[in-house]
Order: C-alpha cells, then sequence, then structure tokens
C-alpha cells in the first residue's frame, strides 16, 4: 500500500514529491512504515494519511469523535474476532447489522484479511479505515478485562506458602523483556500479580504505581491524569516477593533492604516497547516501591495537538525557526515539559541541521537526532557535554535542565556563537526564568541579547467523552472567567461547560486524558530593555500584558469554555496571576 499511498497524498497534495521521496529512504532505513515515516517527519497527521485513504478507496473513516469507532458491547463481538487476532492483524469489530459485520481496520487494500475474517464470522464485510493509534486505544478499551486484576488478586489469597516463595531463576527472562501477553504458569502467582498489576496499570494510562506496606493493610495506588487511585492490593504476605521480582527484572539486590535502590526493565505490551524504571526505598514497615511507566506508545508528537492556542503555537516555532537565541520552558516535574520541546524539535527537524540533545534521561528517542544521557557518576554532566557539543558543529542544542551556573554559562555561550539552543528551568512561571539565569551567573546585557522566548506549561485533565455532562456556573464565575481570560463579552452566549461524572470507560474519574495550557512570550524590544536595566519582574509582567500574550489562566479558561475541561481544574493549577 504504501506506493498507493505516496501517490494518493502527491495527488491530494498533502505530500510533495521531496517529501515522499524522504519518507521513503526513512521508512527503509528504520523498518517502519511508509505512513509511520511521514508522520514521525511531520508532514502530515495520522489522521490526515488516514482521511486520504478513506478519499480515495471510497471507504468511510471511523473515529471515537465521530462516534464510529466505538464498538458494540452487547453483541458479543469479542467471540467473532478474538483480542489477539484483532490485536496482530491491526482490526476491530463495531458491530453486527443482520447478515452484515462492520470492522475498522487499518489497511483496506488487504483483501486476504478481510476474506479471512468473512469466513470467521459467516457474514458479509463492511469496512471502516481508522488510523493505527485510533485502533489500539479502541482495541484497549473493548477487549481490557477491568476485573483481572481483582481476579488474580483473589486467586493469590489460594497460593501455596506465599512466604517461601519469590522469583526463581526460570522465571527471569535474561533479555530483560517480559511478554505480558504469556501470563505466567499458575505455580508462580507472585509472576502472575506483577503482570497483572503491570497490564491493568497500562491499560488505565498509569504513569506511576505506588506499592507500599503499611501496619494493617497494603496500599496499591495507580496515578493516573496526575490523581492517584486505590486499586485492588496485594496479600500482605506477598508484598515481599512482588518486590523482589521486580528487582530481579531490574537487576537490583534482592538481599539488600536498608538502602533505596534504583533501575529500570522493558516490557513488550500490544507491540509496543514500555520501559518501567523502578525505585525501591526502605520505610518504617519495610520497602516502598514505586514503578514510572514510560510508554512511548501514547506520547504526543504533534505539535498541534499539544494545547497551545494559535498565536502561541506561531510564537514558540518562530523561535525555534531563529538561527541563534536560547528558549526556556518552564514548570514542575511532570509537566510535559520533555514532551512539547521533543514535539518542537520534531516539527523544525530537517536533514539540512545538525541536532543533538543532552538529557537525563532520554525519554523519547527521536529519528535523526543525536541523542546523549548525562552520566554525572563519570563525569559527563549536562556542563561538560555542553562544551564537547560546541565541538559537534551542531546548529539546534537541546539540553534537558540547566541545574547550575555552569550550565547556564554554557547554554549562554552556545546561543551568542551562533546556536539555537532549548532547556527547561523550574519556576513557578515562565517570566520569573529571568531572574533565575540572572542569579545563576548570566549577564543581564547578555541574556537581554540572547534570550529569544520563555514559556511555562502545566497539565490539565481533559473531561471524558463519554460521561461529562453540561453544567452552568453563576455570574459571579462567569464574569470572572470573561475578565481573567480577556474574553469578548459578545462571545458569551456560545461558551460551553461541562462537569466530570465518572463512568467505566473513564475508570470512573470522570478524564480521559491531559492536554497542556501554556503562556509563551517572545522577547520585544521592551522586555529586552527592562532586562538589560532593571530586571524587574513586574515590570517584565506589564510589557508581556501589553504585548498582548496569554498567560497560564487566560489559557484555562479558554480550554474550559470550549467544553475539554472543568472549571475547578482550572482553578487548582493556575493562580490568578500566572
Amino acid at each position: 500500500m504504501a506506493k498507493q499511498l505516496s501517490e494518493i497524498l502527491i495527488d491530494q497534495g498533502t505530500l510533495t514529491a521531496e517529501q515522499v521521496k524522504r519518507a521513503q529512504l526513512s521508512s527503509k532505513q528504520n523498518n517502519i512504515s511508509f505512513a509511520e515515516s511521514v508522520v514521525r517527519f511531520g508532514f502530515c497527521s495520522e489522521e490526515q494519511v488516514t482521511m486520504a485513504l478513506s478519499k480515495h478507496f471510497a471507504i468511510p473513516y471511523a473515529s471515537r469523535e465521530n462516534g464510529i469507532l466505538v464498538p458494540e458491547k452487547e453483541q458479543g463481538l469479542q467471540e467473532i474476532i478474538t483480542e489477539k487476532f484483532a490485536r496482530e492483524n491491526m482490526v476491530m469489530p463495531l458491530f453486527v447489522e443482520e447478515d452484515s459485520l462492520a470492522i475498522a481496520l487499518l489497511d483496506p487494500t488487504n483483501v486476504f484479511l478481510l476474506e479471512n475474517i468473512k469466513m470467521m464470522s459467516g457474514k458479509q464485510i463492511q469496512p471502516f479505515i481508522a488510523s493505527k493509534s485510533q485502533l489500539l486505544n479502541a482495541i484497549d478499551s473493548f477487549y481490557s478485562n477491568k476485573n483481572l486484576l481483582d481476579e488474580v488478586m483473589s486467586e493469590a489469597v489460594k497460593a501455596e506458602d506465599p512466604s517461601a516463595m519469590t522469583a526463581s531463576d526460570d522465571e527471569v527472562d535474561v533479555s530483560g523483556v517480559l511478554d505480558l501477553d504469556k501470563i505466567a504458569p499458575a505455580s508462580s502467582q507472585y509472576v502472575k500479580q506483577v503482570n497483572a498489576i503491570l497490564r491493568q496499570a497500562i491499560s488505565e494510562r498509569t504513569s506511576d504505581i505506588h506499592l507500599e506496606l503499611f501496619d494493617e493493610r497494603v496500599s496499591l495506588r495507580f496515578r493516573i491524569d496526575g490523581s492517584l487511585y486505590e486499586r485492588t492490593p496485594p496479600a500482605k504476605e506477598s508484598v515481599n516477593a512482588i518486590i523482589s521480582r521486580i528487582k530481579i527484572l531490574s537487576k537490583l539486590d534482592i538481599a539488600e533492604k536498608r538502602l533505596p535502590q534504583d533501575g529500570s526493565f522493558t516490557i513488550r505490551y500490544q507491540n509496543r516497547s514500555i520501559e518501567v524504571r523502578v525505585s525501591v526505598c526502605p520505610a518504617v514497615y519495610g520497602e516502598k516501591l514505586v514503578l514510572r511507566i514510560l510508554d512511548k506508545g501514547t506520547g504526543e508528537m504533534n505539535v498541534d495537538k499539544l494545547g497551545f492556542e494559535p498565536e502561541q503555537k506561531q510564537a514558540f516555532l518562530e523561535a525555534a525557526n531563529l538561527p541563534h537565541g536560547l528558549i526556556f520552558l518552564t514548570g514542575p516535574t511532570g509537566s510535559g515539559k520533555s514532551t512539547t520541546l521533543n514535539a518542537i524539535l520534531t516539527s523544525i527537524r530537517t536533514p539540512e541541521l545538525n541536532f543533538m540533545t543532552l538529557e537525563d534521561p532520554v525519554e523519547y528517542k527521536l529519528a535523526g537526532i543525536s541523542q546523549v544521557q548525562v552520566k554525572p557518576a563519570i563525569g559527563l554532566t549536562f556542563a561538560a557535554g555542553l562544551r564537547s557539543f560546541l565541538r559537534q558543529d551542531p546548529d539546534v542544542i537541546l539540553v534537558g535542565e540547566v541545574r547550575d551556573n555552569e550550565t547556564a554559562e554554557a547554554c549562554l555561550k552556545a546561543a551568542l556563537t551562533g546556536h539555537l539552543v532549548l532547556s527547561t528551568l523550574h519556576t513557578n512561571e515562565a517570566l520569573g526564568a529571568v531572574p533565575r539565569l540572572i542569579d545563576m551567573g548570566m549577564e543581564p546585557f547578555l541574556l537581554a541579547s540572547s534570550l529569544a522566548l520563555v514559556a511555562a506549561q502545566r497539565l490539565v485533565r481533559i473531561l471524558c467523552p463519554y460521561c461529562k455532562v453540561p453544567h452552568i456556573p453563576d455570574e459571579a464565575m462567569m464574569d470572572r472567567i470573561m475578565q481573567e481570560g480577556h474574553l469578548n463579552p459578545r462571545d458569551r452566549n456560545s461558551w460551553t461547560f461541562f462537569k466530570a461524572v465518572g463512568c467505566p470507560k473513564c475508570f470512573g474519574t470522570g478524564f480521559a486524558g491531559r492536554r497542556a495550557i501554556y503562556e509563551v512570550y517572545r522577547m520585544s524590544e521592551e522586555m529586552r530593555n527592562i532586562i538589560y536595566k532593571t530586571q524587574d519582574l513586574v515590570e517584565l509582567k506589564q510589557a508581556a500584558i501589553r504585548s498582548g500574550s496569554l498567560n497560564l489562566r487566560a489559557n484555562g479558561w479558554r480550554k474550559v469554555i470550549r467544553g475539554q475541561t472543568t472549571i475547578d481544574e482550572i482553578l487548582s493549577i493556575t493562580t490568578s496571576d500566572e
């Protein structure tokens, strides 16, 4: 289909011949499909590729947004097409109507697959086309066994002599890859429990798993969209064996229970590689285990889908296309700064420029970009790595974080010598980066001339589309939103408000995923003069307001009036002066 797809996208004006040539070369070099290559380069989105195929083959487009990629629950579809078959062939049953079975699939030209499904089901096939990410999400949602954790934990109560059991050598995958689709034999309840916890966590879009032992109980919590939720815990007697199993997978010392330990391992789940970072810390009642799940399949690398307002995206991309200068993105840990900067790099990436990144750790592996992980234990710090980079003829440099004076000075030197430098800082607001950098030793007159853009971001939870209900705030709140959001009073009647409820599809949280809100400030001449002369933060904020830029809360209110998130969510993560 690759040849057909390239011709279709050229004919429809979506791609140029040069872009097709570059994507085809990358596809061969990286052993990925042509469609994946096109999306990775940022030439077009998954949806554009899928809709182009839909139009060309006259096959209806299915997505969660248009309500088609939502399979019927009561028609026994999982018996017609099993989960294994659905995942292996990237196909999703949608509904049965008389003697017809509707399916969504990735490749509408796969006649063999269509005939196979026709024979399996004994029905005529009505095909729909869907994107890969939407298909995977639909399969996850439809086939996920939400009671898996409860079932495994209840079975574990019957396990033989749990206090004597740890993971044995024959249960350890020496390659460091644990296949969750192959549940371990019944003789090893602890391997089963670890598999069940990981599988359940991934299906619920969990970022962190917390397992800890208290005096009378065990706590198992999943962090979903930034909040912790209790889940069915293992038996108290099983906790030590579960932690030992995780330690073996992470190549940690299972006998060491007095000191903190850190490690990692990789799992294969549903045809994607997921890294799990492990932290074990001794506590009063026993060791506490925290697992960070880094699922690259869920990372959004499309700059159009991050949450930027149009003028903010334009300002950020204009700064990112400058030949030299400093760009700083600020925000707390876990606010999505790395995702944003990697999406920006992906959007400006070109073979004509040399891109290099220095990170701790490297979370997203980007094609065509040299990425280096810092190792302070052997002297490879941010500052040392950055000095080495300057001898590698770079055009664009990403520094994971500016933590000290030495790194700040190295970033400034790189910007002044003709390089574009992107980095992050831990400050509460975007303009707070200016006094912080000056405190780190940057001279105000050099910072004023080299700083191109400062931005800040936070993550807000997005309402579940299946259970959100309309909500009308009081007049005082409406006035507040209009004032703080700098909104036009004439548009007030078109505002849409919703509140969270909770349903099985969102696991009762009322939310499904997160998006970023931003404040983005391009350096104007007025702002440069303030940095050069007084470095006064209040004056900087006033100059930013006069430039018409939106702050975090104003950006957040725009997502509220579009029905994407709630008033309480914005009030909880922003302040009125941000």
